[in-house]
């Protein structure tokens, strides 16, 4: 989950807004601002979210995704309620390389046989780094080079190198903790008890905004003895599922809470 959405000036001028219905420019400037978005533009939306949000009647909601879709602005899946904004990525590239692991990881979230999937991977891939197979290469040379980027500092020399841990894994426990990591997912033992325990809620959609949150916190306040324990008071701090104030209000009292 994001904190803001940035929207051009030149949305309101562009030949694409101009062409779409009244509530398909309101639906369109929600896409781009929507606290259920991510940096790459791609996401789950299901009519629920959009009800509640905008305050529209289901059959208000469909209408105005159509009229985007016939546009060209933005293809959402009526089976998986994944949404795909076509332009994101062109308007907002990654400005440095963890806006674009983080904007990889969400594009990668998507199911595979969502409708628009293989479309996105066409005009969206390459720019990515993302190859057709779904891998990304490490390799890859980037189109342009990323803002305020430092190099990296030159390895030490070891006599072994180490067994790395699961990507996905938090790293042990400390007395002063760890940070989560940039590539962290939801395990399933973990999903598991989030569902057991609050059977209401979107596990994927709270993995999201935990992981967001925590990566982007600064300090020490970022670091977690625990994060197990951390995930199950994130979890036990949610408010129901639905409610325009869940997010905001999970965030704001889970901030200092572990």
């Amino acid at each position: 989950m994001r904190d803001y959405g940035k929207v051009h000036t030149s949305f309101w001028t562009s030949e694409t807004t101009r062409g779409l219905s009244e509530d398909g420019r309101a639906l369109a400037l929600y896409l781009l601002t929507s606290p259920h978005s991510t940096i790459a533009g791609v996401f789950r939306l299901p009519d629920g979210y959009v009800c509640e949000d905008m305050q529209w009647a289901p059959e208000r909601v469909s209408e105005a995704f159509r009229n985007l879709e016939l546009k060209g602005f933005a293809n959402r899946c009526e089976t998986s309620k994944w949404v795909w904004i076509r332009k994101f990525i062109e308007w907002n590239p990654p400005e440095n390389p963890n806006q674009r692991k983080g904007a990889i990881k969400a594009a990668m979230l998507a199911p595979k046989e969502c409708a628009w999937f293989a479309d996105f991977m066409r005009d969206c891939g390459d720019s990515l780094g993302i190859k057709q197979d779904g891998k990304t290469n490490p390799s890859e040379t980037l189109p342009k080079p990323f803002l305020n980027q430092e190099p990296e500092p030159e390895p030490e020399p070891e006599l072994c190198t180490p067994q790395a841990a699961p990507p996905s894994t938090p790293a042990a426990p400390t007395k002063t903790g760890t940070r989560l990591p940039e590539d962290w997912t939801l395990p399933n033992e973990w999903r598991e008890w989030a569902l057991a325990s609050r059977p209401d809620l979107d596990a994927e959609a709270v993995a999201d905004s935990f992981h967001d949150f925590w990566v982007a916190k600064p300090g020490k306040d970022g670091r977690k003895a625990d994060w197990l324990a951390t995930w199950r008071n994130w979890v036990r701090n949610q408010k129901p599922a639905g409610s325009m104030f869940a997010a905001k209000s999970a965030n704001s009292t889970f901030a200092g809470a572990i």
